[in-house]
């Protein structure tokens, strides 16, 4: 998950209706040579001895600092807009060059004084780090509608647009940038009466208070369940050895909470379906309050977007994205259900097959939703010998985050080089801190930037896995580059007292893709701040760490990432053909998930009377009806920890199987018959990603596959045969 929040990235006034996104051992393969195999373990180390031009930034706020950097945000923001409204009568093309130059700088403080408390320790600097987000939220609405600067911005917009002879001396980011501006201004309402400019303010205001306390919630929620040995029979001792435990009447529990190295574990393990469901059914109905937040905001969604004249909020966030418009999202998401149903359908029988031949089962006629990891880890260690736990043991996260490096440094020529403990400057003693260089000229190595990676949790830390962008790349008006600056924020399970931190495969997996956004992040090559790297449409967001996932999945990748943490042996052939082998197992189970998710945001946001939606029945009956899972007589309400919906992917879930038909058809274009192609690899890398926004996506996707994108690719990796997907 790219972290994308609707304020973060905004810069008071002038980044109006903006919404953009929110990591060294140094290893290089010894030629940029295409090869399937490349030798990650025996890859020479370089010596390197590189002073980044850009000192890295400081972690030590005090909740006092915090909150008199966030005044002095506002207050520089508010003398921009003040400058901006009494330039009107002089306005011109560079009047506008120094709304960027302001907007360039205002990014940084704003993203990091909101990042404390998605990974501070300390709660006092996690309460002003919010306290921080929504003083920025509210002056960041109230300047948005400022009608004095509008006028300004409008009149060069208006002066270029008449001007023919002046677009030709401005080049396309500018006036791109110009165009975003104009239109984000529009997008806030300023065309409208003044009465109704209120109302939007009100519900903005409105709607930016739930969303951070919806986050704050998640991101504090403590929540567990105490469960007996014999409750956890079945769960790796690996597992619960490092769960909290009591003891009360000479019976011994085990505190599960709703991290995922603990839930997933129990999830996938248990062998008593009353734990699973227990367990599934908890996490689905934690933070209570969180349900009430979001339907309160589904509705206040659509208020706004009445207000701003659009008939559903859909309307109004599609409206910008590649895919334009509801209807277009819903043909996409019907097709591609009518297509894995026939496919899912089978699947299921023999799911209950197996469920009917497991003697602890109970009510085998039914496949409930709390069965699916559990079963779906039986048939991958029945019939296609995938022992999660046993791979796991390959995967020990030093070495393989060495090798990960390797593999992105081959194909993108980039070198990756690690801060040593004792200088580097971080959030918690957990984090590692990297700079990043690219090689193109080897001797002479390009900064890229900084980034971050906190992998394990603690108590307060943002739960899930994600990429947050904490300040982007731009040229300063004197001509220098300021360097983009990322952290991977993620869960994995510490260390044991006797073993290391070891991933499971679809934990390697996930590590792929959010280093995908961070390399994103880091390759951009824009002028302008607000198109850096990830500051793309929301349904393309995700195109770039997809394709990072299919190395996870090839025999030559798998080889050279793995490494025993006992014995240094890398996974077998046998281990490999394997879990190659079970990559599509349940695939369209999987992908009917996700169905469900996006088809519930769409329902949501395309209501014309949402408050009169039984928003729990939606829920629980899209579940029933498009994953073709059972709830039983279990009603749960998931939605309260949905937090995509409240991170800027409300109307937009659906970008996850948008982005994939592009990741596909660019990796079965460009890389699956050679993952490791360096000259592959920096095409990719200097079209899609350098550019980020500052150039429409299909126009760039057109250039790098030399024709229309299609979904034949996506087709294919979902299982389905008979023809490609609506777009």
């Amino acid at each position: 998950m790219k972290h994308l929040a609707v304020h973060k990235y905004k810069v008071g006034a002038i980044a109006a209706g903006l919404v953009v996104s929110y990591k060294i051992f140094a290893y290089r393969a010894a030629s940029s040579s295409s090869s399937n195999v490349i030798n990650l373990t025996n890859m020479a180390k370089t010596p390197i001895t590189l002073k980044p031009p850009q000192a890295p930034l400081r972690w030590d706020h005090t909740p006092e600092q915090i909150l008199a950097e966030t005044d002095k945000y506002i207050s520089t923001s508010q003398e921009v807009d003040d400058w901006v409204a009494n330039s009107f009568a002089t306005a011109n093309v560079d009047t506008i060059k120094k709304i960027a130059a302001a907007e360039n700088e205002q990014y940084l403080p704003l993203c990091q004084l909101s990042f404390y408390q998605h990974i501070s320790d300390n709660q006092d600097v996690r309460n002003a780090s919010t306290v921080s987000e929504e003083k920025i939220d509210k002056f960041s609405i109230e300047s948005n509608l400022r009608e004095d600067v509008f006028k300004t911005v409008n009149k060069v917009f208006k002066q270029v647009q008449e001007d023919s002879e002046l677009q030709k001396t401005l080049d396309p980011e500018f006036r791109r940038l110009l165009e975003k501006l104009n239109l984000g201004y529009v997008r806030s309402g300023l065309d409208l009466s003044q009465e109704k400019r209120d109302q939007v303010k009100s519900l903005k205001q409105e709607l930016s208070t739930i969303s951070i306390k919806f986050n704050k919630n998640l991101g504090e929620e403590t929540e567990h369940i105490w469960f007996t040995t014999e409750e956890l029979k079945g769960v790796p001792e690996s597992v619960v050895e490092q769960f909290e435990t009591k003891n009360e009447n000479d019976v011994t529990y085990h505190k599960m909470t709703y991290k995922y190295p603990d839930l997933f574990p129990v999830l996938k393990y248990a062998v008593n379906p009353a734990t699973r469901q227990r367990a599934f059914v908890g996490d689905q109905n934690k933070i209570p309050e969180n349900s009430g937040l979001l339907v309160k905001a589904v509705n206040l969604r659509n208020e706004l977007a009445k207000v701003l004249g659009y008939d559903t909020y859909a309307d109004y966030i599609l409206e910008v994205k590649m895919a334009k418009n509801s209807k277009n999202v819903f043909e996409f998401l019907d097709d591609v259900r009518e297509k894995l149903r026939p496919l899912g359908e089978k699947e299921l029988q023999r799911m209950l097959t197996l469920k009917a031949n497991d003697p602890n089962a109970v009510d085998k006629e039914n496949y409930y939703v709390w069965d699916h990891r559990y079963y779906d880890n039986k048939l991958l260690e029945s019939e296609y010998k995938v022992d999660e736990q046993k791979l796991a043991e390959y995967f020990p996260m030093e070495s393989t985050i060495e090798k990960m490096l390797a593999i992105y440094e081959h194909l993108f020529n980039l070198q990756f080089q690690q801060v040593d403990d004792s200088e580097k400057q971080v959030w918690h003693p957990d984090v590692k801190q990297f700079s990043v260089w690219k090689i193109d000229n080897p001797d002479s190595p390009e900064f890229v930037g900084w980034i971050y990676f906190d992998l394990h949790p603690r108590e307060g830390k943002y739960g899930h896995a994600a990429n947050f962008g904490i300040g982007p790349s731009y040229i300063k008006e004197d001509g220098s580059k300021n360097y983009p600056v990322t952290a991977l924020v993620c869960n994995f399970s510490k260390p044991s007292k006797d073993k290391p931190s070891l991933l499971k495969h679809n934990e390697v997996t996930t590590f792929f893709h959010e280093l995908g956004h961070g390399i994103h992040d880091l390759i951009g090559q824009t002028r302008y701040a607000r198109f850096h790297g990830t500051s793309v449409a929301r349904d393309f967001v995700e195109c770039p760490s997809q394709i990072l996932e299919y190395w996870t999945w090839t025999r030559d990748q798998l080889k050279s990432l793995s490494q025993h943490y006992k014995t240094g042996e890398a996974l077998s052939d046998e281990l490999i053909d394997s879990l190659v082998k079970s990559k599509h197992v349940n695939g369209a189970i999987f992908n009917l998930r996700q169905l469900h998710f996006g088809l519930f945001d769409m329902k949501l946001h395309t209501a014309k009377e949402p408050e009169s939606l039984d928003v729990t029945r939606l829920w629980n009956e899209l579940r029933e009806e498009v994953a073709l899972v059972k709830n039983g007589d279990q009603i749960t309400k998931g939605y309260g920890s949905f937090g995509h919906l409240m991170g800027g992917y409300a109307a937009g879930y659906y970008g996850y199987l948008y982005s994939q038909v592009f990741a596909s058809d660019i990796y079965y274009t460009f890389f699956k018959a050679d993952p490791m192609s360096t000259a592959q690899g920096i095409k990719y890398r200097d079209i899609i990603l350098a550019r980020g926004g500052s150039r429409e996506e299909l126009d760039n996707l057109k250039e790098l596959l030399g024709r229309e994108p299609t979904s034949d690719a996506f087709m294919t990796e979902l299982g389905v045969e008979n023809g490609a997907s609506k777009l």
